[in-house]
This record gives structure tokens, sequence and C-alpha cells, in this order.
């Protein structure tokens, strides 16, 4: 039997809450939202469906819905780029999104091989909650990073429905990390991985902003890691079985070897502040600056993939079949000269936004006994003198 959650924040049922980043001691640079997370961009909702099971297969595995308008305005489109660091995953929805610099659908991060299932999820949404949408076509993004070190990979664990229950969950407010959705089952730079936020406030002229960056982390090797500069990975002295145990040789036949940093990271990047396409563009190339704060050079084996979108400008960029539709669209932009702050903003959200995720996670057992373990925080303590 699963172990279905659906719960955007599993830990404020008890009263009992995970410690970020910040609570052992490390020092970001930049402001963050009331929340630091991507639901401080206004309107924008994330849910989670997680499953965890030992029969019929060992389950360690979900997804995350991630709604930039909320789900009363998943068919509104927002403008959107994509930018890709190294391509070995997916990211379904990019041709259009390229093509028309505008996404008009909900976005679901899952792992890599249910990303059908997720898709067909999706569709089903939108066909019962926005019909008029899906009366015309749809192209929802649906994101992938892979968990078969702990996840029964192959055994086509999430379904259609999976999907629908995470937007259906999705809310404003604090989100979970760690051990959940898409990043149940995933490890980053040799430790457990998962799912982790963070967000920035930006003040341009007398204007005022937030940049929300989520990502599902599942990449780097344990050497890389560096936290504020510090070398925590080669210092750590948690196990690391994934990179060391050699299980890939035994699944894989003789020869076979994992290659420490195989993985990848999809990010998500959410800002209210109005851009061009190509100016989310340039927000979503800046995502891997970040990344390599943390110390990853981006590995062969990694599909790390990042989609920015801004919501303002509702109701432009749409692509309408109807023949009264006005001719000529405005939108107002930030002027290119004065995006820098946004820059900077997406740099230091998403080095926090991994961290968290790092913080959050918990131990791990899975398929065939394979254990990935957490982060000590009590060395992440130690390094920073709390």
């Amino acid at each position: 039997m699963f172990n279905i959650s659906t719960d955007s924040d599993p830990a404020a049922a008890d009263g009992h809450r995970r410690p970020r980043a910040r609570d052992l001691g490390i020092v970001f640079d930049g402001e963050p939202g009331p929340l630091n997370a991507i639901t401080d961009v206004p309107g924008l909702e994330v849910g989670f469906t997680t499953l965890v099971a030992d029969e019929p297969a060992v389950a360690r595995t979900g997804v995350t819905a991630i709604l930039p308008r909320g789900r009363a305005r998943a068919g509104s489109p927002c403008a959107a780029g994509v930018a890709v660091l190294n391509g070995n995953g997916e990211l379904t929805g990019r041709s259009w999104i390229e093509e028309a610099g505008q996404l008009q659908a909900p976005i679901c991060i899952t792992n890599s091989h249910a990303v059908g299932a997720v898709h067909t999820g999706v569709d089903r949404w939108m066909a019962i909650h926005h019909p008029a949408s899906a009366a015309a076509w749809m192209l929802p993004v649906v994101g992938e990073t892979w968990d078969g070190y702990l996840n029964s990979i192959n055994a086509e664990l999430v379904r259609p429905e999976h999907a629908m229950a995470a937007l259906d969950a999705a809310r404003g407010g604090v989100v979970a990390e760690g051990n959940v959705g898409g990043g149940t089952g995933m490890n980053c730079y040799g430790f457990k991985g998962g799912t982790g936020t963070a967000s920035r406030r930006v003040r341009i002229g007398d204007e005022h902003w937030t940049v929300g960056v989520l990502l599902q982390a599942n990449f780097g090797s344990r050497a890389e890691l560096r936290v504020a500069g510090r070398r925590l990975g080669r210092e750590s002295q948690a196990p690391n079985p994934m990179e060391t145990s050699g299980w890939f040789e035994r699944e894989a036949g003789a020869g076979a070897r994992i290659r420490a940093g195989a993985g990848s990271v999809i990010g998500i990047v959410v800002t209210d502040a109005p851009l061009l396409p190509g100016q989310c563009e340039a927000l979503a190339r800046r995502v891997p600056l970040g990344l390599a704060r943390t110390g990853t050079t981006g590995s062969h084996f990694s599909g790390d993939i990042f989609l920015a979108l801004s919501t303002a400008n509702e109701g432009a960029l749409a692509s309408r079949m109807a023949l009264g539709a006005d001719p000529i669209e405005q939108l107002a932009h930030v002027a290119w000269g004065r995006i820098d702050p946004l820059y900077a903003a997406v740099v230091e959200a998403t080095e926090e936004a991994v961290l968290n995720t790092l913080v959050a996670a918990e131990d791990m057992v899975g398929r065939d006994g394979h254990a990935s373990f957490a982060l000590p925080h009590a060395e992440v303590r130690a390094a920073f003198g709390e």
C-alpha cells in the first residue's frame, strides 16, 4: 500500500518544522521575502504528492506542482524563457516556450520515467478545471530528475491521478522541503537531496518585486559541495554509499560505474517583475551561477534545465483562436539597463534553495536497502559557529 501525502507543508500538522539553512548559521546575500520561498511571489501556489511504500514495489518518489497564477488562473499565460546548462534531461513544452515566449499551463516535476504519466495527469486536470483551455490545446511543462537509486523507477508507480492530486493540493504559504513531492527520492552532492526553495526582494528605483526559486536538486558529487566557501562535502563524515558501494556495477553489469556528480536539477524561477520573454530567458541563465556557488561543475550525466517566468502583464502573450482579437499587444518590462538586481536575486535565491534542500532532507532507505544520508546538521553548525 502507498503512503500518499499531498500536504504542501506536512511538517506543520504536528507543529514540527525541519530547520532551514539560515537556522544552522549559514549567512546568505540578499533580502528574502517573508517566507523565503517561491510562494512569496503573489498568487503562486505549490502542491505535492509524495509516494512512499515498500509494497508492491519500493516507492520513494512523487510529483511537485507549481501554478504561477494559482489554480484558478492556471490557463492564463506568463512570459517565459528556458535555459540549459547540460541537456541530459527533459522539460516538456520547451519548444513552444522558445517559439512563443510564453507558458499557459501548469508546471510539474517528477522522476525521469514518470514524465508521460504526469503529462497525462496535467491534461486531465486542465480538462476538468479549465475546459476552455483544454478545448484548444495544452502543452504542460513537466520536468524530471532521476531517482532510481532509492526508487523502483521502472515500476510505473507514478500515475496521472498523482499529478492531479498535487495540482489539487497546491496552496500558497509555507513550502515543504527535502523529501517531498518529486524530490522524495533524490540525492544531491552525495547526500540526501530533494526539494528546496528561497526568495529575494528586489528594489529597482521606486519599484518593489519578488523573485522566487524552487529546485528539484539531484546533482553534484560529494567532493564538490561548498557551503559559503567551506568544503563541507570533502570534510563530511556522513556515509556516501551511492558513490562508493558499487551498487551500479552489480545492477548494470561488469565495468559499469556510477559517475560522481551524475543526476540532474530542475530550477523554476518566478517573479512578479514585468519582463519580456528574452529577459525571462536571461534570468533562467543565471540559475547555474547560483548552483556554482555551492560547488557543482555540471556533470555530463546531469540534466540541468531552468525555466523562468513573469506573472506581470496578465492577459498579454495569449495565443487565441479568435477573429476579433486585437492585432496589437503591448507589454511593460523592466528596462534592460536596470535588470541586474533581478539577476543577483536569482543567483542568491538559487544558492540558498540548494542548501535549504540539503538541510531539510532526512536520511532515507529505499529499494534493495540502498541508503542516502542527509547532510549532518552538527557539521554545518560547527563550521559556522552555531
